[in-house]
């Protein structure tokens, strides 16, 4: 077990658009998705002038519940939240709605507006602890917004504009809709609040939209998590989406018929708020409201845990030889690569989270394992990073596995700087030493050390260890050396 824990849990959002069902297993820290399934019922699509639910969209919504917790009792998951937003807070006969609900075994709760934008920003806190900006989570019926900086939520705001009311906006008056929008932001104090910060993305119909982005500015990774792209560029954006081919961007961009029909409100509120918020850039999340939800259950202890290294942990204790070997591979390599030059703090977290990763595709084939280490960085489903994250992660996985700098995935070189490629490699190189030194083994690593000293970099070792230094380390140890400019790679037992 993880110091995050193993557990399964589940979250059913019944949303104004969707009603969906996520089953979590993993870290507790940072999940994975063992199970994921919407259904479009339009709860707040269709509701009638007097402001109540209507009956076939409430229908659909039960029909779908019935199946998700038929799921849930088939998977044995007892640990299950049911929430519901904007469509089911604001009907007349959502009170209704909710005991029908609760007639099928679950325990809905109505999220207020405040707690839907604190919910939703402690999902961005979850997979990016440093975000510091403002939290925008734009739903079928509602818009909320909350600022955080620091793991901490300073400010929250809830407004009705979501994508079906605003298109019910436009129908009664469509050269109003923008001036609307921007009142209602500015007469709540948020004009300006966004100046010089990023504005992080959460709800399918901006992570839609970030994915039009990713198309169109040709960016190598399928993997819109973290995706950050200037401010500016969404009246652009908005240009092209009138313009593009709805089958393309399906097929291209891989979004649905419902959510392209969405697209285009989405993309006037989001130039709106851009507008008036001041920010200067946007960064798409995939984790929102449920992430969020279980976030929050989480002993703070666990919070303060890295995502990235938490899962990274997960990956080496499901498929690595010696699990808990990533702290002792980094403690030894570090003071030979830091000598000369500290890290980065980013540098230092990316490697650790290799050092934990370097065992992980022992079972993949050996001509292979390079190209397993590079897949696992670029495409595993990973958080707490983003695409430069990803490939310097892959530049030092590729190297630590044997990989050959000729054949480096070309992706690598267009998301991260030929500086940080080359510090990535001398990690790689580091760690591919340690674990030819050690064999995996923790004992070797812990009676011995890595010393550079300017000049030559010596392997101190015990004399128990003596016979581990064998031809193989000797020219590991001579390449690394070369590859950090020392002049020679000497090797000597260590006295008491």
């Amino acid at each position: 077990m993880t110091e995050s824990s193993r557990r399964r849990a589940a979250i059913v959002d019944i949303g104004s658009n969707s009603v969906r069902l996520v089953i979590y297993d993993g870290p507790a820290r940072a999940p994975n998705t063992l199970f994921n399934e919407k259904v479009l019922a339009g709860l707040g699509k269709n509701m009638g002038p007097d402001g109540t639910l209507d009956p076939a969209a409430c229908a659909r919504t039960l029909a779908a519940l019935r199946r998700f917790v038929t799921i849930l009792r088939d998977m044995s998951v007892s640990d299950v939240q049911t929430v519901a937003t904007a469509a089911v807070r604001d009907a007349r006969n959502g009170v209704e709605l909710l005991d029908q609900i609760r007639a099928l075994g679950l325990e809905p709760r109505i999220l207020s507006g405040s707690e839907e934008a604190r919910t939703a920003a402690l999902g961005v806190i979850s997979a990016m602890p440093e975000a510091d900006g403002i939290v925008g989570d734009l739903g079928g019926g509602s818009l909320e917004l909350a600022r955080v900086q620091k793991g901490e939520i300073t400010d929250l705001a809830s407004f009705p504009l979501g994508v079906l009311r605003l298109a019910a906006l436009r129908e009664q008056n469509p050269k109003t809709v923008a001036q609307e929008i921007r009142k209602a932001i500015s007469d709540a104090g948020w004009a300006g609040r966004g100046e010089g910060l990023p504005l992080y993305l959460v709800g399918g119909s901006w992570r839609s939209l970030s994915k039009v982005h990713m198309y169109f500015s040709q960016y190598p990774l399928p993997i819109v998590h973290a995706y950050n792209f200037g401010a500016d560029s969404v009246t652009w954006l908005q240009a092209r989406l009138a313009t593009m081919d709805r089958q393309v961007m399906r097929q291209v961009a891989h979004i649905s018929s419902a959510r392209l029909r969405m697209l285009g409100e989405a993309s006037e509120l989001l130039a709106q708020l851009v507008r008036v918020l001041g920010s200067d850039h946007l960064v798409a999340s995939a984790y929102g409201l449920r992430e969020g939800l279980l976030y929050a259950s989480l002993d703070p202890k666990v919070q303060a845990l890295d995502p990235l290294i938490a899962l990274a942990r997960e990956e080496a204790f499901r498929q690595g030889r010696q699990p808990e070997h990533g702290r002792t591979l980094d403690r030894w390599i570090a003071p030979a690569l830091e000598a000369q030059c500290p890290s980065s703090p980013l540098m230092r977290r990316l490697r650790l989270a290799a050092c934990t990763l370097a065992d992980v595709s022992w079972r993949a084939h050996p001509d292979f394992r390079p190209e397993r280490g590079v897949e696992i960085a670029l495409h595993g489903n990973l958080v707490g990073i983003d695409g430069e994250g990803r490939a310097i992660l892959a530049a030092i996985l590729f190297a630590a596995l044997g990989g050959h700098p000729k054949q480096l995935d070309p992706v690598i070189a267009q998301l991260a700087s030929p500086a940080q490629i080359e510090d990535a490699r001398r990690a790689g190189m580091a760690i591919r030493l340690a674990q030819r030194w050690s064999a995996g083994v923790a004992a070797p690593l812990e009676q011995s050390c890595l010393i550079n000293n300017g000049r030559e970099l010596l392997l101190s070792f015990d004399p128990a260890s003596a016979n581990l230094y064998g031809e193989t380390v000797a020219k590991l140890h001579e390449a690394l050396a070369a590859e950090l400019g020392l002049m020679t790679a000497s090797a000597s037992m260590s006295v008491e």
